[in-house]
């Protein structure tokens, strides 16, 4: 039977500067290392491995072999790890936050937020804290550009790179408009009605989304960048538009709005997901935020698909 060895992380992080830079002359002035250095060390790797794991034959540039692709990913991943644990140390041993700066996703109920927040005061009296309430892709901006250390955001922080996340509930989104709109009037709503009418749409400025539309079934829209501007809005009658249920609830109550019921527009879930910098993980008093909205987000209610904003 053959069993590798344990390669060394500065055997992989040399691995994937390779990669990364394409030669190994590029990944030895990247590390500020002699290039036979950088030979010697991913033919130690290789030797760990038992793997040939670069192509080195008829070309300048090296070519990862099959074997090097299919461990490529497994590879990276335990270099995130390794980072993020490194950083998590160092948080750690730096102590205890002065201030957190925290950007959450205005679709957040406003309940959840309190809670947390009314927790945290009590828990870290000492630590001051910064709020934003940011729509759509700028929470994500805002953490990726040192903005805020943590953020609770929306789906569209799915997949950025450099950006960690961990599932924070949802909240169910619905089609509503004021009860003496057309839509409002309408007892059986037909399929494509929508499209007649102004669609109310929540918008922002972040490059994550600038230019881009999400279910956005009708041609003709009013962006906002605020949700409570959109809610005002739409209780004047002025168009009809998707809205997190915990925030309209008192409306369908009273009647100042009205839920549609619109068979090819019926609403959905949208989903929240704590975030924070893989190579800035969060010290332990935003750690025990993010972790308070995680819990919190777990007892809610689960729709499938998401909504328009």
């Amino acid at each position: 039977m053959n069993n590798p060895g344990t390669p060394t992380f500065d055997q992989l992080r040399i691995f994937l500067t390779i990669v990364d830079t394409g030669s190994f002359a590029a990944a030895g002035r990247k590390l500020n290392r002699a290039v036979s250095v950088i030979s010697y060390g991913i033919s130690n790797l290789e030797t760990q491995l038992g793997l040939t794991l670069f192509d080195r034959e008829g070309t300048r540039k090296p070519r990862l072999t099959l074997a090097g692709r299919a461990l490529l990913a497994e590879i990276r991943s335990i270099s995130h790890g390794i980072d993020g644990l490194r950083a998590k140390v160092k948080g750690l041993l730096d102590g205890l936050e002065a201030e957190v700066n925290l950007a959450v996703d205005v679709m957040l109920p406003a309940e959840r937020l309190g809670k947390v927040l009314r927790a945290f005061a009590k828990a870290f009296p000492t630590v001051q804290l910064r709020l934003h309430a940011e729509a759509l892709g700028a929470i994500t901006a805002m953490v990726l550009d040192r903005g805020a250390v943590i953020g609770v955001s929306g789906p569209l922080s799915a997949g950025v790179e450099g950006i960690e996340t961990m599932a924070a509930g949802s909240v169910p989104m619905v089609p509503v408009a004021a009860p003496d709109h057309p839509l409002g009037r309408m007892d059986n709503i037909p399929p494509g009605a929508g499209r007649d009418y102004t669609q109310l749409v929540l918008t922002d400025r972040s490059r994550f989304t600038e230019g881009q539309d999400y279910s956005v079934s009708s041609p003709r829209t009013w962006r906002l960048a605020d949700l409570g501007a959109k809610h005002a809005l739409l209780r004047e009658g002025i168009g009809w538009g998707n809205m997190p249920l915990p925030m309209i609830e008192p409306d369908l109550v009273a009647g100042t709005l009205v839920r549609l019921a619109m068979p090819d527009h019926p609403g959905g879930t949208y989903r929240f997901a704590g975030i924070w910098r893989r190579d800035t993980p969060p010290g332990p008093a935003a750690s025990w935020l993010l972790d308070q909205f995680v819990t919190l987000g777990q007892t809610d209610r689960e729709l499938d698909g998401m909504g328009d904003v």
